[in-house]
């Protein structure tokens, strides 16, 4: 029975990359694929695969909260992260969300195929490249970062503090989330008076070195 994969990732050229040449791998189907957090939850409810390929740096739901959603949901789905962020805290928020897997972009596809069959097997599989930082983090007993916004935020803040920063109205928001507008601005109160900030462009800028979304290009 062939393995099935959904792609997910922002950018076009790679997700088109990754699909011929996963689809040329004996044993693998990808069933589909997804250019933003949303879309790749949504798409794993109604496809069921066996495993999704996840870059973290997405607009409208970041591919951390996305995993987490998804292994909520569909525990036995195996999530490998595929980034270009090898930061041991977006590495660590990737693996506490319920992924099974993590790999940079400038890895070989060969590690890729690897990962995938490594996961399926249900193992943990670990890019060479990042495993010294992962080991490091285990030796020394690494705590969560109370400074983290994924320590200081709800899940529902994170996702409202993401699509302000990426300019999203409180309307868009409120229609996006499913909530009322009311109860968005309610929440940007309480995320401004979490992290003391008192205006936007200051969120915008945390918003990214938090790694919910990527600066503009």
């Amino acid at each position: 029975m062939n393995i099935k994969v959904i792609l997910a990732d922002d950018h076009a050229i790679v997700r088109s990359g990754l699909a011929r040449l996963l689809q040329q791998q004996e044993g693998m189907e990808i069933v589909g694929q997804a250019d933003n957090g949303v879309s790749a939850v949504s798409l794993t409810r109604q496809l069921s695969p066996d495993v999704v390929v996840m870059d973290i740096g997405m607009p409208d739901l970041n591919g951390i909260e996305a995993t987490r959603q998804i292994v909520k949901e569909s525990p036995r789905i195996k999530v490998i992260g595929l980034s270009m962020h090898s930061s041991k805290k977006y590495i660590r928020e990737m693996f506490k969300a319920g992924a099974s897997g993590y790999l940079l972009k400038n890895c070989s596809f060969e590690e890729l195929t690897e990962a995938i069959n490594v996961v399926i097997a249900g193992k943990t599989y670990i890019s060479p490249s990042i495993s010294t930082a992962v080991i490091g983090d285990y030796i020394s007993g690494a705590v969560d970062d109370k400074s983290s916004v994924f320590a200081v935020l709800t899940e529902r803040e994170r996702e409202v503090l993401q699509l302000l920063a990426e300019g999203k109205t409180t309307k868009q928001i409120a229609e996006r989330l499913h909530i009322s507008s009311k109860t968005v601005e309610a929440h940007r109160l309480k995320i401004m008076h979490k992290l003391d900030i008192d205006n936007i462009a200051q969120l915008t800028k945390y918003a990214i070195q938090e790694g919910l979304t990527m600066p503009e290009p």
